[in-house]
């Protein structure tokens, strides 16, 4: 039975490695070829950066005079103040149960882009994982001398781990952008009349465009650069050490 298991995991090391050598040898180009066309195009151009912005769906309601009610030639005492509370006058801000104009929805140009690059970003993780894996099978048993060509594998080693850890972070970012959106807009929901609060949201909108398109580049380039240092070293990757060494001696 062990005998067995041991066959089928060599299996599945043959095959990886056939896997990995596809995606450096056909799929690497098609992406960088893929993701420069993307950068270039209309939706990731920065003089598109103007147009992005959508409306919160947020009103500004109209000015509320908090001493209805009240005796507004007498002056606020701290009683008076407890009272307001107690009768559910919210002082720091409105109370919020619904939006008049229903839903405030996300910013669907800056959506539309993340869409787009999510599975780009999937992709490379999946790839560098891959060829990960395939370098460290190549990887020879530790010896003594003739470690030149180990040391060029633990270079791609590094570079794949080091893109797979930034792809990683891209994923992570994209998720951030809608909770700290979500918050913005909650705040303008709160504090309606507030301007600034309106501005963030454009503001930040106008980040993760830059940041989205800024991804979109380092995608494109972490294709490139892998697709470059494995091609250039692909005989000493996939042999690390020469059968002929002994004769040098």
């Amino acid at each position: 039975m062990a005998e067995k298991d041991c066959k089928k995991v060599e299996e599945f090391k043959e095959r990886s490695k056939l896997e990995a050598e596809n995606v450096v040898t056909n799929i690497f180009p098609k992406k960088v070829l893929e993701l420069d066309e993307m950068m270039q195009s209309d939706e990731f151009s920065l003089s598109r950066l103007a147009d992005i912005h959508v409306d919160t769906n947020v009103p500004v309601p109209d000015p509320v005079d908090l001493r209805t009610g009240l005796d507004a030639v007498e002056p606020q005492t701290k009683k008076r103040k407890i009272e307001a509370v107690v009768n559910h006058i919210d002082i720091p801000g409105t109370r919020v149960f619904a939006l008049p104009s229903g839903s405030a929805p996300c910013n669907h140009n800056i959506k539309d882009m993340i869409e787009k690059l999510k599975p780009c970003v999937m992709d490379l993780m999946e790839y560098s994982n891959k060829i990960k894996m395939w370098i460290t099978y190549l990887i020879p048993r530790i010896e003594d001398g003739n470690n030149f060509g180990v040391s060029i594998q633990e270079d791609a080693l590094a570079e794949a781990r080091q893109v797979e850890s930034e792809a990683a972070t891209f994923l992570d970012q994209m998720t951030r952008y809608y909770i700290h959106r979500g918050k913005i807009v909650s705040k303008i929901a709160k504090y309606p009349h507030v301007a600034d609060y309106r501005q963030v949201v454009r503001e930040l909108d106008e980040k993760e465009f830059i940041t989205l398109r800024l991804v979109c580049c380092e995608l494109r380039n972490q294709y490139a650069s892998l697709h470059d240092i494995i091609t250039k070293n692909i005989n000493k990757i996939k042999k690390p050490r020469t059968s002929n060494a002994e004769n040098l001696y």
